[in-house]
């Protein structure tokens, strides 16, 4: 890794030049073990390697060197693996800037290394196009993916300027953004990419450099997104969020991820242009998914097929797709909104999201994901198919896997936790704003000096929160504490007795002393979420959380005997807890059978039933026990209508 000092008051990894609240710099939260401290080593050590050793094996890095050459060679892997190598130079700058980690730093540098030297002289950078045996270039806006690799490219680039100083890769990024302002400028080529990426890339190029026509570039395919400049398409021009200008869509529609880049980088176009017409489109957008076509994990995509949003209310359990990168891409969202406009509600939905989807995807050793996150699994995982090369053929594939043949999700979740941090805290000029709760230290350099806060907490175990100011100015400052809306009942004790704490937002201003604590108490009791009447897939069931967590019920937790179909749940029972435990009265309805052929009958037939305690697992550690079956949603039993 180079020598170069860098300001960690430099290193964002989102950097608006405006809005309610200011992100804090990454190095400025550090986490120090409970739920994300550990999952943060875990991406040092196993998650970040393991992805790095699958590239390399698969010779996904080699097209790189190769392109760098002029003999021919066989392009390895699909359309957008360029973008997997890119994704992962952006989690290495990140865990460099967290932890200053050294041998992730040398291979680091050897990655960008063979980026630099595939480079074409105009710019232009994928190793699938361009050549006198491959496709042209930009032949193919639908599947060519190229627009999308670059925007990877240029993320990687500012992040690992941001975290090292290092210009090498961000002179390869100014180049090849020169090139696409040329190439797709108002005098140049009027398409836009089928997979949104390259938005939200620019955008923070700008921030970077102060290269206005970045930002102008990014704002043009934004505005010319939805004037059907793609194809037809058997999805329908909505998979691309080609069928409808952003900033007349009212929902997000179509290819999950691809909806949620673009409006992340239509939030940060809005921004820098103070385009305030836009971004309430953006926040009206937002406010509709979530309540329309939202899982109850955070998890966003109903449709397998085309990985996409359904329509309003349409959120079946057993076919939800929910994939990785759109929890993700959904945070990417979310966080432009929260730092835009202040409102609590976009960190709730972050921390939804984080602990059901983005903590759900790795195995507990950190070396398998799963792609898809559904809700109901109800077949064991069996053996995944698998290509010649031992990687999983299938995104949907129902258990986690080492590899995947689209591999996108893995590199995705090592970025995300190298740069967890940035997530925990923001500032303004009253002081500091705490959204995510997790044990380390905060330090907030205020206009009137630092404010250093230590956090000791075991959440989600345990609902309290107990800040300790480790150093203060000498006036008057806030702290203001997220408290969810699930969390009727927390308290708050700022040292003058305790009090009921505010939904949304509570706030405790005064000049604070070395020494002096806040405690927030967040009721953790397990409940019962009821669905909305509308999700038809899952009326008359029920499922249970606990804090931010959602739980599931697995089969191998159930009595012998015993099948999922066969599991109702007694919510007259209540909900049992003990030492971390959750447990709930099941009752198990044995239908007889009637031996025909024709599964429907006008009688209701006779039923047995025996009831049994079953535990419960939180949904991101489910299948780390062996193949099971499992469901968030289960039937609610009503012995009236048996």
């Amino acid at each position: 890794m180079q020598s170069v000092h860098v300001p960690a008051t430099d290193i964002f990894p989102v950097a608006p030049s405006a809005g309610v609240f200011s992100p804090l710099p990454l190095p400025a939260v550090s986490l120090s073990g409970g739920f994300w401290g550990e999952r943060q080593e875990l991406n040092r050590a196993a998650i970040i390697p393991h992805a790095v050793s699958w590239v390399t094996r698969l010779d996904w890095l080699g097209n790189l060197e190769k392109a760098a050459g002029k003999e021919k060679y066989e392009h390895r892997g699909r359309e957008f693996a360029d973008s997997e190598i890119y994704k992962l130079i952006e989690a290495m700058s990140w865990e460099h800037a967290r932890s200053g980690e050294t041998e992730l730093s040398e291979i680091l540098d050897a990655f960008i290394d063979k980026v630099a030297q595939a480079q074409d002289p105009d710019g232009y950078l994928h190793t699938l196009f361009g050549r006198p045996w491959q496709q042209p270039r930009y032949s193919d806006f639908k599947w060519g993916h190229e627009l999308y690799c670059f925007g990877h490219l240029i993320q990687a680039a500012v992040a690992n300027h941001r975290a090292t100083g290092a210009t090498k890769l961000l002179d390869v990024a100014r180049k090849l953004a020169d090139h696409v302002c040329t190439m797709f400028g108002h005098d140049g080529l009027d398409q836009v990419c089928g997979h949104a990426e390259i938005e939200v890339a620019l955008v923070e190029l700008y921030r970077v450099t102060d290269e206005r026509r970045y930002l102008d570039q990014a704002k043009t395919f934004i505005e010319r997104r939805g004037t059907g400049t793609l194809p037809l398409f058997e999805f329908g021009q909505a998979y691309w969020q080609d069928d409808m200008p952003v900033r007349a869509a009212t929902v997000l529609r179509g290819h999950a991820v691809r909806a949620l880049y673009l409006a992340a980088g239509a939030v940060d176009a809005a921004v820098e242009t103070n385009d305030t017409e836009l971004l309430d489109a953006l926040k009206l957008q937002w406010q509709n998914t979530v309540a329309r076509r939202t899982y109850i994990t955070g998890g966003m995509g109903s449709h397998h097929m085309d990985e996409a949003y359904g329509e309003d209310f349409v959120l079946p359990p057993d076919r939800s797709y929910c994939e990785t990168c759109a929890g993700v891409a959904s945070n990417m969202f979310s966080w432009r909104l929260l730092l835009a406009t202040g409102d609590p509600q976009y960190a709730d939905l972050i921390e939804r999201t984080l602990y059901n989807i983005v903590a759900t995807s790795p195995s507990a050793d950190g070396r398998s994901f799963f792609y898809a996150n559904t809700l109901h699994q109800r077949t064991t995982a069996g053996e995944a198919p698998l290509n010649e090369d031992g990687v999983c053929i299938r995104g949907g594939s129902s258990g986690r896997e080492a590899w995947f043949e689209v591999s996108c999700c893995p590199p995705n979740v090592a970025r995300t936790l190298a740069s967890l941090s940035s997530y925990v805290a923001t500032m303004d000029a009253d002081g500091v704003q705490i959204h995510q709760y997790a044990a380390g230290r905060i330090r907030a350099e205020l206009a009137t000096g630092a404010l250093i806060l230590d956090i000791e907490t075991s959440y989600p175990a345990t609902g309290r929160i107990t800040l300790t100011v480790a150093d203060a100015p000498g006036t008057p400052v806030s702290i203001s504490l997220r408290v969810p809306a699930w969390a009727t009942g927390a308290t708050l004790d700022a040292g003058e007795g305790t009090e009921p704490a505010v939904l949304g937002t509570t706030t405790v201003t005064r000049v604070f002393r070395p020494g002096q604590q806040i405690i927030l108490d967040l009721p953790m009791d397990p409940r019962f979420s009821w669905p909305d009447d509308r999700i038809d897939a899952v009326r008359g069931c029920v499922a249970i959380e606990r804090g931010p967590e959602v739980f599931a019920l697995e089969s191998i937790d159930l009595p012998v005997g015993w099948g999922l179909s066969d599991a109702q749940i007694d919510t007259t029972a209540g909900i049992g807890e003990k030492d971390g435990t959750v447990t709930v009265r099941l009752v198990g309805l044995h239908r007889r059978k009637s031996g025909s052929a024709w599964p429907f009958n006008s009688l209701n037939e006779a039923v047995t039933a025996a009831s049994a305690q079953a535990a419960l697992v939180p949904y991101h550690s489910w299948a780390e026990r062996g193949s099971s079956t499992m469901r968030i949603w289960i039937p609610a039993y009503s012995p009236t209508v048996q």
